[in-house]
């Protein structure tokens, strides 16, 4: 395999970069809305290149199906992995395309922000418009699992964007759920300590305000399973908490929480 097959730092092997690039084209050429979020915006956005067997693409629910339609058209596997946020086009084993239009607790769904705010920038030699910072510190930060933690992309992205966040947008987003940012927040304090000016002083201020008047729950709910299913299932399984995700507390049916991976 020559060097232009195997990929070189910054780029993936050329099949599955041909391929990204081609299920953009097909995407751009069909009119389908779409913003590119993963590994691609966060090396546009912090400069930290990493490489997996996807490329995440965001759309509007109720584009999903034209989205795979798209790519089925042009001969590639499609599915529907788990109705309420995820499909895929897949070109082989080593590459698929991730259409998403929710997160996996159901709480991010991709609404016309995600659109409005996108900004374009470049990827695999070629424009695309990019998953808005405020949008993806959102969904990333309730990925708190054993084996996927996305907190240290929350911090990165808020050490390269911070100073430039709509953080009036970020505290809407998080509404209801001031804890987890603030852990976010107060953690990226720690780990870099001379940049705590990045985020305003106001929005802790705020969020502390919030935090303090939250009441104890009337009810044995556990939140826990929002950041992290497998940690949690004890929980809800074998202890008598109410798994918050579940209508009509939460936003998903029994069915779509079933079918997720860890039950």
């Amino acid at each position: 395999m020559d060097k232009a097959q195997q990929g070189s730092s910054d780029q993936p092997p050329r099949p599955t970069r041909e391929f990204y690039i081609h299920a953009l084209e097909l995407l751009d050429r069909a009119q389908v809305p779409y913003v590119v979020g993963g590994g691609y915006a966060m090396a546009y956005y912090t400069g930290i290149i990493r490489h997996t067997k996807d490329l995440d693409v965001f759309v509007r629910p109720h584009h999903r199906d034209w989205t795979l339609k798209t790519f089925a058209d042009a001969g590639y596997r499609t599915e529907i992995t788990w109705p309420h946020f995820l499909g895929k086009a897949v070109h082989s084993n080593e590459a698929f395309v991730d259409v998403i239009y929710n997160s996996g607790n159901g709480l991010c769904p991709v609404d016309d922000d995600w659109f409005i705010h996108a900004e374009m920038g470049f990827m695999l030699g070629r424009k695309a418009p990019m998953c808005p910072p405020e949008e993806m510190i959102w969904s990333k930060a309730f990925v708190q699992d054993r084996d996927r933690y996305d907190g240290a992309d929350v911090a990165h992205m808020i050490l390269a964007r911070g100073e430039q966040f709509d953080w009036h947008r970020v505290m809407r987003r998080f509404k209801t759920h001031e804890r987890v940012l603030m852990a976010h927040l107060l953690l990226f304090g720690y780990a870099y300590p001379s940049e705590r000016d990045r985020v305003p002083g106001w929005v802790l201020d705020e969020l502390l305000v919030k935090v303090r008047s939250e009441e104890p729950s009337a009810d044995p709910v556990c939140k826990g399973t929002n950041l992290a299913i497998r940690q949690y299932l004890t929980d809800v399984r074998d202890r008598g908490y109410e798994d918050v995700r579940l209508q009509p507390r939460g936003p998903l049916t029994a069915e779509e929480i079933d079918r997720l991976p860890a039950a």
